[in-house]
């Protein structure tokens, strides 16, 4: 490797270092608008998404130029190609963190604002996630990478029983099925957190391993659709 090619693979490795923390905290932020009924911190995390969306578009051609400009082979280029579906699924990890934003606004809407369950596990088993296909990255950690992936049914799991408790409270009070389909709302998408995360720990693995990991036998378990027609009907 030459010592310009070097420099500019440890300059992109920051360069996604920084945008996953700022992703990162995307999500706590807009988790915690839910929690708390903090609106104004809703607005700063949908405000604060043009950042995001523009550095996923820098770091993009930053990995185009090292492509065209160095032409890296073996490890080199699986580096860069890892980075560029890392940056895209953290662009997408920020959209999500919108969505949730998306959803306090519209929770605040209703006058009886009670949570009838608590989020706080299954925002911070997200986050360790995170923190983990993340430190699998930086570290080269195969082992770690596969971790993520056992969270993740985890997770998964967390969202089929919130499914499961937003159809009996419809069952109970048909005329607040709007404000508990925001909430399941904010669960599908951590659920969908998790699965992004999932996808930067099978990025790493190709990335050490040249080994693609994506649909082999270690099929996930199948994730819990939000069906509204379903809901309607059991009421």
């Amino acid at each position: 490797m030459s010592v310009h090619l070097d420099n500019e693979i440890l300059l992109l490795k920051k360069k996604i270092l920084h945008l996953s923390a700022i992703v990162e905290n995307s999500v706590i932020k807009a988790v915690k608008s839910v929690t708390e009924n903090d609106v104004e911190l809703a607005k700063q995390v949908i405000e604060e998404d043009n950042i995001i969306d523009q550095m996923e578009i820098e770091l993009e051609e930053e990995c185009l130029k090292i492509i065209a400009l160095h032409q890296p082979v073996a490890h080199d280029l699986r580096y860069v190609v890892a980075c560029l579906k890392i940056n895209n699924d953290l662009e997408r990890i920020g959209d999500l963190a919108v969505n949730i934003a998306e959803r306090t606004k519209k929770i605040a809407e209703d006058e009886n604002r009670e949570l009838p369950f608590d989020f706080t596990e299954m925002m911070e088993k997200t986050q360790i996630m995170l923190d983990q296909c993340l430190s699998a990255f930086i570290e080269n950690d195969v082992f770690l990478a596969n971790q993520v992936s056992l969270m993740d049914d985890e997770i998964d799991q967390m969202n089929r029983d919130i499914y499961n408790k937003v159809k009996r409270m419809i069952k109970k009070k048909s005329k607040k099925t709007s404000y508990y389909l925001h909430l399941l709302g904010v669960s599908r998408q951590l659920e969908r957190i998790g699965d992004y995360a999932t996808n930067i720990a099978e990025d790493v693995i190709y990335m050490i391993e040249g080994r693609i990991v994506r649909h082999t036998n270690d099929h996930p378990t199948p994730h819990t659709e939000i069906n509204i027609s379903e809901l309607d009907a059991d009421r």
